[in-house]
């Protein structure tokens, strides 16, 4: 198999959806989707008849990464290369092929993530640095637009050039197309977290070792809306997320993260 994807559902809207299916399908490489539906009722698998997708009905909602895990923790499930794809993508035909041959020409890339865009064409800052309390706290609860917008141009990047090539330890986890052999050797999500983070949590585990690429040559949509900023549920996930990172990584002493930052600025910086 070249290429096996998940979807992990709860409550989607079939014609959000739909368009991420029929994204991913429509290629000519050997492909498996998995749809891994956290909703209280199946009717996603309605959705589910090519022959293509395997659609595995939950009956409860275990988190994001939990959802992904049913597959990642089973490396017979997975092709050569495993793409974690959220529900709200879409992309062109093409897309699987370019990221395919860019992964054999890079042997040592484990995670690569296209060009990321909204709808209307305008790019999404989804090549992060590693967090550090203070741009979590400021992010989730300052008032001021003047000091998020500072942090956000630091956590987010922007310092950077977005047309070019990037080793990033944080990859947004919307689109993580990631190397078999990669997961087998670094392990799957970390269950401990519910959503929000276990995808900085996994990339920084595989960039300690493998170059997790950014490669804009290639581009996708991303129907992103930030849910935890319109949910109170939302943002107390997000804060437990939060919290349970920092409590496995480090809060202040976390000398990885400061290494890792200051090689990645140095690098991409533009003067």
């Amino acid at each position: 198999m070249d290429i096996t994807a998940c979807i992990v559902t709860y409550n989607n809207s079939f014609s959000v959806l739909s368009k991420a299916i029929s994204s991913f399908l429509n290629s000519k490489l050997e492909l498996k989707l998995y749809i891994i539906d956290n909703s209280p009722t199946d009717q996603i698998r309605r959705l589910c008849t090519d022959r293509r997708i395997e659609y595995i009905f939950m009956n409860s909602n275990k988190g994001f990464g939990a959802g992904h895990n049913v597959i990642m923790s089973d490396v017979s499930k997975m092709g050569k290369y495993h793409l974690v794809l959220n529900p709200d993508i879409e992309f062109k035909a093409g897309t699987l092929e370019k990221l395919y041959q860019y992964m054999e020409k890079n042997e040592d890339v484990g995670n690569v993530m296209p060009k990321v865009l909204y709808p209307n064409g305008e790019l999404q800052y989804l090549c992060k640095l590693l967090p550090t309390p203070k741009d979590w706290i400021l992010r989730m609860f300052c008032p001021f637009k003047s000091i998020k917008d500072r942090i956000d141009h630091n956590l987010e990047m922007r310092f950077a050039d977005y047309d070019k090539e990037m080793n990033v330890p944080y990859l947004s986890g919307c689109f993580m197309f990631l190397r078999r052999s990669v997961i087998e050797e670094i392990g799957r999500f970390d269950e401990g977290i519910f959503m929000y983070g276990e995808d900085t949590d996994l990339n920084r585990r595989i960039h300690m070792k493998y170059r997790t690429m950014y490669y804009p040559e290639v581009s996708i949509i991303h129907n992103f809306e930030k849910g935890s900023h319109k949910s109170l549920r939302l943002l107390w996930i997000h804060i437990k997320a939060a919290i349970y990172y920092l409590n496995k990584w480090g809060w202040i002493f976390d000398g990885q993260r400061s290494t890792i930052n200051n090689v990645t600025k140095r690098k991409y910086y533009i003067k």
